[in-house]
């Protein structure tokens, strides 16, 4: 075992370093498609830009865009909470749109289907389905 401390620590580095500049590059991308602002060619060319010369293109974007890529990602979290909000409320509150019988009735013969009611559960539930649309 020829490989000092002083060397594991320099490859942990580079390696932590390398995993840090794909969490980067993956970023940028991700928030370049995310920005309903950029038309299709400035995606286009931001990403052959980035991809072509990673480096001096994900730096040159986090100068040119950086700012916006913290609203962009606060606006996106606030509408998932909105929506989320929304949904448990109208959950919780019974006024979901209405099931239609059909999918009462896939929803019922999965459960079948999958053991989590028996035969007899299955009936009582169908019936009651049927009745009541």
């Amino acid at each position: 075992m020829d490989y000092p401390l002083l060397d594991v620590f320099m490859t942990m580095l580079w390696f932590f370093l390398w995993v840090m500049w794909f969490v980067l590059l993956f970023r940028v991308i991700t928030d370049l498609f995310r920005d309903d602002s950029v038309n299709g060619w400035g995606k286009a060319g931001w990403t052959v830009f980035v991809c072509v010369l990673p480096f001096v293109g994900v730096f040159t974007y986090l100068i040119a865009r950086g700012r916006g890529m913290g609203e962009r990602d606060r606006r996106q979290a606030q509408e998932q909470e909105k929506a989320f909000r929304a949904y448990v409320r109208e959950t919780a509150a019974g006024t979901a749109p209405p099931q239609s019988e059909a999918d009462a009735l896939a929803k019922l013969a999965g459960l079948h289907d999958h053991g989590d009611i028996t035969d007899e559960e299955y009936a009582r539930a169908k019936a009651r389905v049927l009745t009541s649309h």
